[in-house]
């Protein structure tokens, strides 16, 4: 890999920035992930700016209070080793459209997914006589108050009789919450599979080396794997992965249909 191009050291030094910001200011009793992280449209917490926002935000804490670093330094990793031979191909204006485009693309396919889920969940619900106001109100309670609620049987007057239909698709999709430039990064994977296919890459747990046409495919379909069922592998958004290769494959699709006219962009 030669030098770092100057776009995709930029968005490095952001992400990195959001990232320390995150965790001062949490220790503050500011919670940016609150106000920047992507957040499901019927919640109250959703603002139109978190489509955008959410993919400069990374995971910053465990359960137990530790700081996370795997996650922001995957993702900037893949970035750098990626998006610089893109840069330098495309120049700064249609690298960064093709990044933030993969990158909102995936906040639609990752949303989209969950209001699959939370509409399932209302159907179920609605047929138990609950109205959508009290939809609204049974998600929005704090976890532990929803599992106990939940375990009663009975909400405002009404029985739960199938309590965990109601409380998988329904309260984990009204609450989801999604930080990462993951969803950016798969369609600058793609991209560069698409325009590099026989260079050779490994998976860290897997040492051997793969072609781009093939690796990126089985990243894809792992994703739609783990995201189909019950295995994930951890609280990971597949479906943000899944729609920015989407994106980002229509992107580059659209481009060679119409051979694009390099001009139109200015370095």
């Amino acid at each position: 890999m030669g030098r770092i191009s100057e776009t995709v050291k930029h968005l490095i030094i952001i992400n990195a920035l959001f990232w320390v910001a995150t965790i001062v200011l949490r220790k503050s009793g500011i919670d940016l992930d609150a106000i920047l992280a992507l957040h499901f449209p019927l919640n109250d917490t959703f603002k139109p700016w978190q489509v955008i926002t959410h993919m400069f935000m990374h995971a910053t804490f465990t359960a137990n209070g530790g700081i996370i670093f795997a996650h922001i330094l995957f993702n900037m990793f893949g970035l750098w080793m990626f998006g610089t031979p893109l840069e330098q191909m495309w120049g700064r204006n249609k690298f960064l459209f093709f990044y933030i485009f993969a990158g909102v693309g995936s906040a639609i396919v990752y949303t989209a997914f969950n209001f699959y889920q939370f509409f399932q969940a209302s159907e179920i619900m609605h047929g138990l006589g609950f109205s959508n106001d009290q939809i609204k109100a049974l998600l929005s309670l704090p976890h532990d108050q929803v599992v106990s609620t939940l375990n009663s049987g009975v909400y405002d007057g009404l029985r739960l009789d199938r309590i965990q239909e109601i409380y998988d698709e329904g309260y984990f999709a009204f609450n989801s919450v999604a930080v990462g430039a993951s969803g950016a990064l798969y369609g600058i994977l793609v991209a560069f599979a698409m325009m590099f296919p026989n260079a050779e890459l490994m998976l860290i747990f897997l040492p051997i080396p793969i072609k781009a046409k093939y690796f990126v495919p089985i990243l894809i379909l792992g994703d739609l794997f783990f995201g189909f069922t019950q295995y994930s592998i951890g609280p990971i958004a597949h479906f943000a992965h899944v729609g920015g290769a989407l994106f980002g494959f229509i992107m580059m699709w659209y481009w060679k249909r119409n051979q694009f006219n390099k001009n139109r962009w200015d370095r």
